[in-house]
C-alpha cells in the first residue's frame, strides 16, 4: 500500500513553521509502526512533456504500509493527526490518494486489476 501526498509549501511560511512541520513528520515517521518506507522529494523538471501536464506541487511524498490496515493505523494515529494538522496549515497547494502496490511485472499487474474491475462490474 502506497499513500502519496504531493504539495507546495505556502509562500509565507517563516523557518520556525517549516523547523515545526519537519520536526512532526519526523515524529510521525519514527511512532508509527505500520510504516514500513517514506520517501520525500523535491520536483525537478527535465525538458519531458509530462513537464506542461497540469498539477503543480513541489514535492511529493511516499509512505508504504504492508497492508491496509497498516495505512488505516497510520491515518488514525495521534502523530499523524498533529502532522495533518500543519500539514493543512502550511500548503499551499495540496493531494493526497492511496494505491495498492505489488512487486509484479507492471503488465501483470495491470492486466490482473482490469479483469478484477470487469468482474465488480467497473
Amino acid at each position: 500500500m502506497l499513500h502519496v501526498v504531493l504539495f507546495t509549501p505556502r509562500p509565507d511560511l517563516t523557518g520556525a513553521d517549516r523547523q515545526t512541520f519537519g520536526r512532526s513528520l519526523d515524529h510521525a515517521f519514527t511512532s508509527i509502526p505500520s510504516v514500513r518506507r517514506f520517501q520525500i522529494g523535491r520536483r525537478i523538471r527535465t525538458g519531458a512533456a509530462y513537464d506542461q501536464l497540469p498539477g503543480d506541487f513541489d514535492f511529493c511524498a511516499v509512505i508504504e504500509f504492508d497492508d491496509p490496515a497498516g495505512l488505516r493505523e497510520y491515518l488514525t494515529h495521534s502523530a499523524h493527526a498533529e502532522l495533518g494538522r500543519l500539514f493543512y496549515a502550511t500548503s499551499r497547494s495540496a493531494f493526497a490518494a492511496d494505491y495498492e502496490a505489488v512487486d509484479t511485472a507492471p503488465a501483470q499487474a495491470l492486466a490482473a486489476w482490469h479483469a478484477a474491475d470487469h468482474a465488480e462490474g467497473g
